[in-house]
């Protein structure tokens, strides 16, 4: 008998483990869509994070990439329907911010933002939540054309 229940709760784990997937999977498909028709998906990052902890420090996902000199290439994020917070993407060469898709002195968010890579190397892009709150986003990097 209890090996049929533990197997029973083995199969109930899978089964809500491979619905988050599709339904993940499906969000990269939507953002890709929504990045243009101009653009030529590269990459996605899945993203999934608590709500900041009792130091008031949110949670920050951290992706390196290297980009190719005199190309544009596009960043968008999408957040899932049931995220509690909503997604800001911000791209870094070393300490310097080149792009977000937030903008706090203004409270504006965007869906994306186009970069003209000056110089090959390695690129940061980090994705974290507006004021700490828990969620899930899918980012996707985008190539758009060769200058």
């Amino acid at each position: 008998m209890r090996k049929i229940l533990l197997l029973e709760l083995i199969f109930a784990c899978c089964l809500i483990g491979m619905v988050n997937a599709q339904s993940t999977t499906r969000l990269v498909e939507l953002c890709a869509e929504s990045a243009g028709k101009d653009a030529t998906y590269l990459k996605d990052f899945v993203v999934q994070l608590d709500a900041a902890g009792p130091d008031g420090k949110a949670p920050v996902a951290k992706y390196s990439m290297v980009l190719s000199k005199n190309n544009v290439y596009r960043f968008t994020i999408c957040n899932a329907d049931d995220s509690e917070g909503r997604a800001v993407l911000q791209l870094f060469d070393m300490n310097v911010m080149l792009g977000s898709t937030y903008n706090p002195s203004t409270g504006k968010e965007y869906k994306s933002f186009d970069f003209q890579c000056q110089k090959t190397g390695v690129y940061h892009i980090f994705i974290s939540f507006i004021d700490g709150k828990k969620g899930t986003a899918v980012a996707i990097l985008s190539y758009v054309k060769t200058l």
